[in-house]
């Protein structure tokens, strides 16, 4: 029996034959290099370092923010239920790879039994006497392992784990998003805050703006419509103020879902957003490198590599299943004399299945594992195209929002003198009051806009250093 043991231990080294196809990266729909034009000077050159290098404690630089990502991170219930399916995939390959083994399976028994004696020997039919005997067992039994000739049951083993490599890539990259979606908010909400201040600011002047008109209509001094005029500034600005408020309450709503529910405490001092110290450079360095650093690229590759093992398995049922049973023990009708050599009972057996017909059944797994690959090679290639992709936009709107906020940051200084001036051409009579009123309106609105764009490129700034696959792991 210990012969039969070594010869199944020997068939499962043995069985290294292998029908899935080699894996081959797929052809990648992308360029080789970023486009010059999309990366600022500086860039990929030494500019800055590169996102894989910097830990998102280091990346972002406004104490809240990272104060409000590490509680997301520790708090978030969709995090915590893809750390969960990390487990569940890492279970459920454990039981798949167990199969490439032989499963042991050991029993001890006793038994004792009374029956009539009439029942063994006809003489004692009529008699009431019964005999006892005892039986005592110990065995150890291999149930049906399947020499793997083929490959079959490695493979289905090869797909278990790369689907469980797959899961914790998912759960990277969901970690990452997590990252990016708190950020982005944040940055909202700030926009909305200083919105708001700037807001209440120009509906305190223009109420005192308008209290002035209203005492020069009253004094005769000036006319209806420029108190109107005046009047309508205030609505407007209120309006607006309103609209900010709402907003910025609902986003304050969704990162408290982001974070995991309410903060308690007071939350560390927020960094104005025109603050250059928010982050620094980013090198956007090679775009072969995005295969490697970004994860959902990675679980994509993951995923390929389960399709071709499935291959292999369907391939290999086309082939003779041999399975091996066996069994080694010692029974006897005394405990006392249970183990010794005489009372050794052992059984082993093979069993070899041949698929002869079966309606093509196994040629429509065959091809349905096939075609299973070719959507995951085009899902893998859409995923690279995404990843370059974004990183494009990024780099390109890390340099258009520069120049847009320069140029924003001029048109504010020019419509705050333009507002200056029209103040001073009515209050000398030289024109009415509609130039002022509009001079107001439209430094409002450029102020205000002032403070979306640069809150848009930060949220740029923080895509792209999660496009370029950072903020995985702090220093």
């Amino acid at each position: 029996m210990r012969k039969f043991f070594l010869l199944v231990a020997a068939c499962s080294v043995l069985a290294a034959c292998n029908l899935a196809p080699a894996y081959r990266q797929p052809d990648l729909p992308v360029a080789g290099h970023f486009d010059e034009s999309e990366v600022p000077e500086g860039a990929g050159a030494g500019g800055g370092r590169l996102a894989t290098e910097i830990g998102w404690q280091v990346f972002f630089g406004d104490p809240q923010l990272k104060f409000l990502i590490a509680a997301a991170l520790e708090r978030n219930r969709d995090l915590a239920a893809s750390v969960a399916r990390i487990e569940q995939a890492r279970a459920l390959y454990r039981i798949q790879n167990a199969a490439r083994l032989p499963q042991v399976n050991a029993n001890a028994g006793a038994t004792r039994t009374q029956a009539p004696l009439g029942s063994f020997d006809p003489e004692f039919a009529d008699t009431d006497a019964t005999v006892r005997f005892n039986q005592y067992n110990v065995q150890a039994a291999v149930t049906s392992f399947e020499l793997d000739f083929w490959g079959r049951v490695s493979n289905q083993s090869e797909a278990a784990r790369r689907r469980y490599l797959a899961t914790i890539e998912a759960q990277r990259a969901f970690r990452l998003s997590l990252i990016s979606n708190v950020a982005a908010t944040y940055y909202a909400i700030r926009a909305g805050e200083e919105g708001i201040e700037l807001a209440e600011r120009t509906v305190k002047s223009r109420q005192y703006a308008l209290e002035i008109a209203t005492l020069r209509l009253d004094a005769g001094v000036t006319s209806s419509v420029d108190y109107e005029q005046a009047a309508i500034l205030v609505t407007q600005a209120q309006t607006q103020l309103a609209e900010l408020r709402r907003s910025t309450g609902q986003l304050r709503n969704q990162l408290t879902i982001l974070v995991g529910g309410p903060v308690e405490g007071p939350l560390p001092a927020a960094r104005p957003i025109e603050d250059p110290g928010q982050f620094g450079e980013l090198d956007a360095g090679l775009p072969s490198a995005l295969l490697a650093n970004r994860p959902d690229v990675r679980q994509a590759e993951q995923q390929l590599r389960a399709a071709d093992a499935d291959i292999g398995a369907a391939r290999a049922d086309f082939f003779p299943r041999i399975s091996l049973t066996g069994s080694f023990g010692y029974v006897s009708s005394e405990l006392s004399d249970l183990f010794v050599p005489a009372k050794q009972a052992w059984s082993f057996g093979g069993l070899v299945s041949l698929p002869v017909f079966d309606a093509g059944q196994r040629q429509a797994q065959l091809g349905q594992a096939r075609a299973r690959r070719d959507e995951l090679v085009a899902d893998y290639q859409r995923t690279v195209q995404t990843a370059f992709s974004e990183v494009s936009d990024a780099l390109i709107g890390r340099q258009r929002y520069k120049e847009q906020i320069v140029a924003q940051e001029q048109a504010v200084e020019a419509q705050r003198r333009l507002a200056e001036a029209a103040q001073l051409r009515y209050e000398n009579g030289i024109s009415i009051y509609l130039e002022v009123v509009d001079a107001r309106r439209n430094l409002f609105s450029d102020e205000q806009q002032l403070i979306q764009l640069r809150a848009t490129a930060l949220q740029n700034s923080v895509s792209l250093y999660i496009a370029l696959g950072g903020g995985l792991d702090a220093p």
